[in-house]
């Protein structure tokens, strides 16, 4: 009878466990360490008492990025600061200033993780601005888990308003600083008064977008070209344009993010770029700073460059030790 009790008891509880409900993963943002990825430039190698490894990185909404993390080889995670590193247009971890900031800081002292977001390389111009939080996300949580304390946002060029909106968004406490190299003011505005400064274009451009948008095709290349920066027109998908470059619809425009960003603002210009130019830096530095502004300092730092506007300024390439040297000084002033 005890042993027949017994049988009753343990059915009953198995029944009870079944029948309470069970937790399900609906989403979850994965990283693995890799060999190092075939397209990398041999050049991009860790100094001395630096180590460099690979990752890919899985974020929430399934899309899968490469990243490089330099490492100081003396240092521990935890109580290393960590820069979370975002390339320019069409640009990498593996291209000028990330590639080669990212190994002289790390000899600093400080951990970098630098991603390629959803637009490198080729895929320039073609995303969606408000996707690429999710590539910098997958990179904070990526960073947490591998024991890192201490987070500074880093953007360079278009990956200067990608860091803004994400800053201004998340106020995580282990997020302490914010930097930005080559970063332009208002990317809408400067889109069309400055890059394509022709108004059919422009609006032919707007136009498509928006039939893109409605027969669900925002993701194909638009057949009408956009004006860029080398003279040429270059192909634009309709969600880039729309998320990017319209006055209408575009989230980019620094001016309205930089105020809303809780933490210590650094921005880095080389005197030499032609890209972004010399008055853009100042409108940020007149949002950071007015009334009601959320920023609790901002720091701007011109480097100089004896050389006119060139295609090097804009990647520091005139001033390479200058901008390590900027950021990491910088750094040392916030006590990171």
């Amino acid at each position: 009878m005890r042993t027949f009790q017994i049988i009753l008891m343990s059915l009953a509880l198995i029944a009870t466990f079944a029948a309470e409900p069970r937790a399900e993963r609906a989403a979850s943002i994965d990283y693995d360490f890799i060999e190092r990825p075939a397209n990398t430039p041999p050049a991009l190698q860790a100094p001395a008492n630096v180590s460099l490894r690979f990752l890919s990185i899985k974020t929430i909404d399934g899309y899968r990025m490469n990243a490089a993390l330099w490492q100081p080889g003396n240092k521990n995670p935890d109580t290393t600061p960590l820069l979370v590193a975002v390339h320019g247009s069409g640009g990498s971890f593996a291209k000028p200033p990330i590639s080669f900031a990212s190994p002289v800081l790390a000899a600093k002292g400080y951990g970098v993780l630098a991603i390629n977001t959803r637009q490198h390389d080729e895929h320039v111009n073609t995303d969606n601005f408000l996707d690429i939080r999710r590539d910098i996300e997958a990179a904070v949580h990526t960073a947490r888990a591998l024991g890192y304390r201490t987070l500074v946002l880093y953007g360079h060029s278009l990956g200067n308003i990608q860091i803004q909106y994400y800053a201004a968004n998340n106020w995580d406490a282990d997020i302490k600083a914010v930097v930005l190299s080559g970063m332009f003011a208002n990317l809408p505005w400067k889109s069309r008064t400055i890059l394509v400064q022709n108004e059919d274009n422009f609006r032919a451009l707007s136009e498509a977008a928006l039939k893109a948008l409605r027969e669900n095709k925002e993701r194909d290349v638009l057949a009408k070209g956009m004006h860029w920066i080398t003279g040429e027109d270059v192909p634009i998908t309709g969600q880039h344009f729309l998320t990017y470059r319209s006055e209408a619809s575009s989230a980019a425009d620094g001016t309205y993010w930089i105020k809303r960003i809780p933490r210590p603002i650094l921005m880095v210009r080389d005197a030499g770029d032609a890209t972004v130019l010399a008055f853009e830096p100042y409108m940020l530095l007149s949002a950071a700073t007015s009334a009601g502004s959320l920023v609790p300092g901002i720091k701007y730092v011109l480097l100089p460059n004896p050389k006119d506007p060139n295609p090097n300024g804009h990647p520091f390439l005139d001033n390479q030790q200058p901008l390590v040297d900027a950021i990491a000084g910088w750094l040392a002033e916030q006590r990171l």
